[in-house]
């Protein structure tokens, strides 16, 4: 592994900016700079908020407040997708009130790690996919792609299967499934016509499906009236009483639906969005600290939203049996009372029956309400995940292509496997591929915290803005636990499948995994400063402070 600048130091660079780094020393594999061709690198609009001057409030000012707001918001989305609004219901229905505080602190996780990826991106000026672009030799770049990618592609079937639920059912049960499905592609871009409309208003439109989920989601936990008091003691004492493992794989859930890995890529990038002189170490600061601002009370609100959609189901399906909703559905006249088995089996929700028990319990308005917010969570989750999969393509391939192009590539492949289960099988079936999904996204996982917390620790990147010795330590120990509970989820999952076959190609694919991981691994921990994981050779590094398009290193 060698540190080299990407362009012709010796001319641009003075020696006052060198230091040497302890590292394993190969042939560098120099990249080419996008801006040598004569054309800007953007990978986002090409419109850019200016941040207004208040010197009244040189501490604080909501002025600047509201123009840095924006990149938060979108990135809270990730946060309440499908695939989390499945995990809350979930969560609510098989343990209570019980997991609220996983909830609670998988939420503060990613707020951290969140802020690890904006920072990235305020103070290089690159987003992350552009830093393994430049930074990472070309096979463990292209695997990078690929992983990221694959994560993408699950959080769009995610999407895609909770909007045709959604639309199934508003329309009552007359629109099927496949059908739903196949709307999903033609609402996708009738969206992306928002971007003529300027950035602001994207923004704004963003915002509205976010208060759309909250007044929908709201209205049903006004509705069931939880209890507080076993609210709060769920949300902050954090033991869960007489569970089991049922209990316990939903908890390694709720962590691998909330911290989600293309989320990473895409915050990154959401913040080149603004104005910023990154030659002004004071504005860097700032922008640091408004974007931080706006992210905790953006995952503030998303954390709302999930306790409301936990809430609901706690208070009024955790512990009732199938044979309960099925006479309380069949008084009701409910169309849907078949779903549920006369037995005296425990309840089992997802976002398709959550919508029907609502329906059987608190009358047809709450199942329209719910599919109301399931759709807003479906739509606004699928925008977010065209512009991360544009951010990540552009970023490591430097391959230019248009929304369009991308949507058609992301949303072909998503489609595909999803109308496929959509026409022959069931909506159990459909709404059973989240937990398949699940655990592709979290394999991805490693993919995106272990680069994002190299870069934010190498000081010839970062300058003055590097993780110190306390963000080093708490964040390769958040990451190493983050990643610990997914590897036991997938684990979980695997062991399941139940056939000799499906174990011998799980087996191979986690070797190559883990050797991958470790790759990475080996990596950051250099970063980190373990210094003598490097053989002892070393290679100058220069770096130029902070600059409009400053130099970056490369990992070999």
């Amino acid at each position: 592994m060698a540190f080299v600048n990407a362009e012709d130091v010796a001319e641009d660079v003075s020696e006052d900016h060198e230091e040497v780094i302890s590292t394993i020393y190969n042939r560098p594999v120099p990249q080419q700079s996008p801006e040598s061709n004569g054309e800007p690198f953007a990978t986002y609009f090409d419109e850019k908020i200016p941040i207004p001057e208040d010197e009244k409030h040189s501490w604080f000012s909501f002025r600047k407040l509201w123009a840095f707001t924006g990149p938060g918001f979108l990135m809270s989305i990730a946060y309440l997708d499908p695939g989390n609004i499945e995990s809350d219901l979930q969560s609510g229905a098989v343990a209570g009130f019980k997991l609220l505080w996983v909830l609670l602190l998988a939420t503060v996780i990613g707020l951290l790690l969140q802020r690890l990826a904006a920072r990235l991106g305020v103070v290089t000026g690159l987003h992350l996919a552009e830093m393994c672009n430049r930074q990472y030799q070309k096979v463990p770049r292209i695997m990078l792609w690929l992983m990221i990618e694959l994560a993408i592609i699950g959080s769009d079937m995610q999407e895609v299967i909770g909007s045709a639920i959604a639309i199934n059912l508003l329309s009552a049960g007359k629109v099927p499934l496949w059908g739903g499905v196949l709307i999903t592609i033609a609402d996708t871009f009738m969206f992306l016509f928002l971007d003529k409309y300027g950035l602001r208003k994207l923004e704004a439109f963003f915002g509205f499906l976010i208060t759309i989920m909250a007044l929908t989601f709201g209205y049903e936990y006004v509705t069931v009236k939880p209890d507080q008091g076993k609210l709060l003691k769920g949300m902050f004492i954090p033991y869960c009483d007489k569970c089991g493992t049922q209990q316990l794989e939903q908890a390694v859930g709720i962590v691998g639906a909330v911290i989600m890995p293309h989320n990473m890529y895409l915050h990154s990038a959401l913040v080149k969005s603004r104005q910023v002189n990154r030659a002004d170490k004071r504005e860097v600061q700032e922008a640091n600290k408004y974007f931080f601002i706006e992210s905790c009370v953006a995952l503030f609100v998303s954390f709302l939203i999930n306790v409301f959609v936990v809430s609901v189901f706690a208070e009024a399906f955790f512990g009732k049996t199938n044979e309960q909703v099925n006479k309380v559905c069949t008084n009701s006249s409910s169309p849907h009372a078949g779903l549920f088995p006369n037995n005296n089996e425990t309840l089992e929700v997802d976002i398709y029956k959550g919508g029907v028990v609502l329906g059987c319990y608190f009358g047809p308005a709450a199942l329209y309400i719910w599919a109301v917010g399931i759709l807003a969570a479906g739509q606004s989750s699928t925008m977010t995940g065209t512009y991360s999969g544009q951010f990540v393509m552009e970023g490591f391939l430097n391959l230019k292509w248009s929304r369009f192009a991308r949507v058609i590539l992301t949303r072909s492949i998503a489609i595909t496997p999803t109308l496929l289960v959509a026409i022959f099988q069931d909506v159990e079936h459909l709404t059973g591929m989240n937990d398949f999904l699940n655990v592709l996204q979290s394999l991805q996982l490693p993919f995106a915290l272990i680069p994002v917390l190299t870069f934010t620790s190498l000081h010839p990147v970062m300058n003055d803005f590097a993780n110190g010795l306390g963000w080093k330590i708490a964040g390769g120990v958040l990451i190493l636990i983050v990643c610990s509970i997914n590897m036991y989820f997938v684990v979980v999952y695997v062991s399941a499948l139940g056939h000799l076959a499906l174990y011998v190609v799980a087996a191979v694919v986690c070797v190559a995994y883990l050797c991958f991981v470790a790759y990475l691994s080996w990596l950051c921990l250099i970063a980190l400063g373990i210094s003598f994981l490097a053989c002892g050779q070393t290679v100058s590094v220069t770096r130029t402070g902070l600059t409009e398009e400053p130099p970056v290193t490369q990992i070999n």
